[in-house]
Parts: structure tokens; C-alpha cells; sequence
């Protein structure tokens, strides 16, 4: 049971009304999941939703790689709706099933090339000690470029925005349980 809902269109504020009326005519087509919460700060809506349109669809990196980098972020905070969400995504952008599945297993997927490696190794490594040794680093820049890392960490930065925000306010739930995400050791608060 989410936990916030979306407000109806007649109690929303004018810039309520305007942060969606934006999105929807954005690249999105739609109002994203996490604005639901947003939208209780226009401001906060309409800069999140703009930078994860940015980061989605204006960077050097390929889709695969961008639902690659968000797949192992959801994973890193067992947000359900992310993953439901972007594993459709990943696997229309070309990504192996089964690395998707090594991921939702939390075992290291067999990557087809150095870029989905760079990406693997570097996301893994910074959502789980939140560093990045020099030799991944150096890997990743020489695979990825500098901007590629630029935009890969500005990713993974929104992305945890991104699951927090979903996985707070329980959004997107029961809906978008993915079974292959079940931690035994959690028990979310609509669960206990």
C-alpha cells in the first residue's frame, strides 16, 4: 500500500498542475513514480524530474549501459517499482537476461564488453563502500571517458534519489513486488 498518493488534478496548486502539465510534454510522456512524492515541493518535482530526463536520455552513455547502471542501483536498495520499471527497460535496450538475473541474485553478471564491465565494476563498488579504488577508477575513465564517469555517478546519484524516494513512501507497491528481489532479512513497514 503506497503510502502517498497522487493528488487529485482539482486539489493540486498551479504549480502543481504545471510541474505535471511539463512532464508529460517532456521526453517522459508521463509523470514518473518518485514525482508523486516530489510533487509535495513544485520546485523539487520539477529539478528532479528535469536532471533524470538529462540523465536518461542526454548523455554519452548507451541505454544499455544507463539501465545497466540503474538496475544494479535498484538492486543496491532493493527498490521494487525501479527495478520493475527499468529491467523492462534494460532487457529493450538489449541487456542479457541473464545479467539482469545475476544482478537481482546479487552475483556478478558475465558482461559481453569492457563498457558494461566499466559500468558493472564501478557502480557496484561506489553504492556498496562509497569509493572508488583507483585501478576501477582508472578502468572506468579509460573505458567510459571522463564525462562518461561524470554522467555515470550523476546516475547512480539520481537513482538513489530515485529508490529512496519509491521505496519511503512504499510507491509503485504492491504493484511492482519483483519476486526476484524478496530479502528475507526485510520486512517492510506494510509487511511487519
Amino acid at each position: 500500500m503506497t503510502r502517498l498518493e497522487m493528488p487529485a488534478e482539482a486539489a493540486m496548486s498551479p504549480e502543481q498542475l504545471a510541474v505535471c502539465a511539463e512532464t508529460v510534454a517532456g521526453r517522459r510522456g508521463k509523470v514518473p513514480a518518485p514525482m508523486i512524492a516530489w510533487l509535495r515541493h513544485p520546485e523539487l518535482a520539477r529539478r528532479g524530474q528535469k536532471l533524470g530526463e538529462l540523465l536518461r536520455y542526454e548523455t554519452t552513455l548507451e541505454p544499455h549501459l544507463t539501465e545497466l547502471a540503474i538496475l544494479v542501483c535498484g538492486r543496491h536498495w532493493t527498490s521494487h517499482h525501479e527495478w520493475t520499471a527499468h529491467k523492462a527497460m534494460g532487457l529493450k535496450a538489449g541487456l542479457d537476461p541473464d545479467v539482469i538475473a545475476a544482478i537481482a541474485a546479487r552475483s556478478v553478471p558475465e558482461l559481453s564488453d569492457d563498457r558494461q564491465r566499466a559500468v558493472y565494476d564501478v557502480s557496484s563498488t561506489l553504492l556498496s563502500t562509497g569509493r572508488v579504488p583507483d585501478p576501477i577508477y582508472a578502468r572506468g575513465t579509460t573505458v567510459l571517458g571522463e564525462q562518461g564517469m561524470v554522467e555515470l555517478v550523476g546516475v547512480l546519484g539520481y537513482y538513489c534519489l530515485v529508490s529512496l524516494t519509491l521505496n519511503t513512501f512504499e510507491l509503485g507497491l504492491p504493484g511492482s513486488i519483483a519476486p526476484e528481489l524478496q530479502d528475507p532479512e526485510f520486512k517492510g513497514a506494510s509487511e511487519a
